[in-house]
C-alpha cells in the first residue's frame, strides 16, 4: 500500500512516517517546501505519478496568534489547501484524511465535545480549520476528518519541550489552570490513524484518555523529570494571552471507542514519551 503524508516536516508527519514504515507501506513524505498543497496543479501532477492508495494532510497554519494577523495565508493554508486536496483525492479514487482540531469548538462545554457537537470557533486558527474541514467533506464526501488537541512528539516545538528546556533552567514556572483538554502523544495518534485506515469515513475525535488543565499537564512533566522546579497555577486572565483559547476543549473518545479502538491515559502516554526522548537525545 501507497501512502502519500503532507506535511512531512512537522512532529505529526514525522511520526506518521515512521509507524507507517514499521507497518511495511510504502511512504511519500512531502514538506512543504517539496509540495504546496494551496497549489492545485502540484497536488493533481504527484497523485497521478506516485498513485497511492492514502493520502494524509498534516500540514496547517497552527500559529494560533499568528492566524490573527496573517489571515488570508490561514484560510489559504488551513482551507483551501485541504479542499484541494480532498477533490484530488476523489477523482482519483484515494482515501482522504485531514487532521483538524479542538480550536473548531467554543470552549465554553462542561462536558467532552462529540463528534456531533455544533462548531462555533472563537479564533482565525479555528475558523480557517473549520472551513478545511467542511470543504474536504463537500468535496470528497468519503473524506475522514480526525480532530486532536495538545499535540506533541519528537523533534517538534510542543508544550512538552517548551516545560522540559524550562524545568532545565527555572526555579519556578507559572501555568494556566483554567483551560482543560486532552493531551495527544503523536505516536498514539499514528496509531489511531493506521487504525482508522480500515474503518468508515467521517470525523473522529481522537485523543489520549483522561484530561487535564495545563497546570497539571506541566506538573506532571516536572514531576516525571525529578525537577525542583516549582509549577505555579495562574488564571488566563494573569497570563495575558493575545488571541484567546477555549476554556474546555476536551474531546469525547465514545465514537472511536465504538469502533473498537482504545487509547492509554495522556500520563502514561507522556511518561514514554518523556522517557524516549531521555534515552535518544539525554536529557
Amino acid at each position: 500500500m501507497k501512502i502519500v503524508i503532507t506535511g512531512a516536516g512537522g512532529q505529526l508527519g514525522k511520526e506518521l512516517i515512521q509507524l507507517f514504515k514499521e507497518e511495511n507501506y510504502v511512504v511519500f513524505p512531502f514538506t512543504k517546501q517539496q509540495l504546496d498543497i494551496t497549489n492545485r496543479t502540484q497536488i493533481k501532477e504527484m497523485i497521478e505519478k506516485i498513485q497511492p492508495d492514502y493520502l494524509i494532510n498534516t500540514a496547517a497554519f497552527t500559529q494560533v496568534d499568528l492566524c490573527e494577523t496573517d489571515i488570508d495565508q490561514a484560510f489559504l493554508i488551513n482551507g483551501i489547501g485541504p479542499y484541494y486536496l480532498a477533490c484530488e483525492a476523489k477523482e482519483k479514487k484515494v482515501k482522504f484524511f485531514h487532521i483538524s482540531t479542538d480550536y473548531v469548538f467554543d470552549g465554553e462545554k462542561i462536558e467532552p465535545y462529540i463528534e456531533e457537537d455544533s462548531p462555533d470557533p472563537q479564533t482565525i486558527y479555528g475558523k480557517s480549520k473549520l472551513l478545511g474541514e467542511q470543504l474536504a467533506l463537500t468535496a470528497n464526501e468519503s473524506s475522514t476528518i480526525i480532530r486532536t488537541s495538545w499535540l506533541y512528539g519528537h523533534d517538534g516545538k510542543n508544550f512538552v519541550n517548551t516545560i522540559k528546556k524550562l524545568a532545565s533552567h527555572s526555579s519556578e514556572i507559572r501555568v494556566v489552570h483554567d483551560q482543560y483538554g486532552c493531551p495527544t502523544y503523536t505516536r498514539d495518534l499514528g496509531i489511531a490513524l493506521i487504525y482508522l485506515l480500515t474503518k468508515p469515513h467521517g470525523i473522529y475525535h481522537v485523543t489520549n484518555s483522561g484530561s487535564c488543565s495545563w497546570f497539571e499537564f506541566a506538573t506532571e512533566i516536572v514531576t516525571f523529570l525529578n525537577s525542583q522546579t516549582v509549577v505555579i497555577p495562574i488564571s488566563t486572565k494573569e497570563y495575558g494571552l493575545k488571541t484567546p483559547r477555549p476554556n474546555y476543549s476536551v474531546l469525547s473518545q465514545k465514537k472511536l471507542n465504538s469502533n473498537g479502538l482504545f487509547l492509554r491515559n495522556w500520563k502514561e502516554g507522556l511518561h514514554e514519551y518523556l522517557k524516549k526522548a531521555d534515552d535518544e537525545y539525554g536529557d
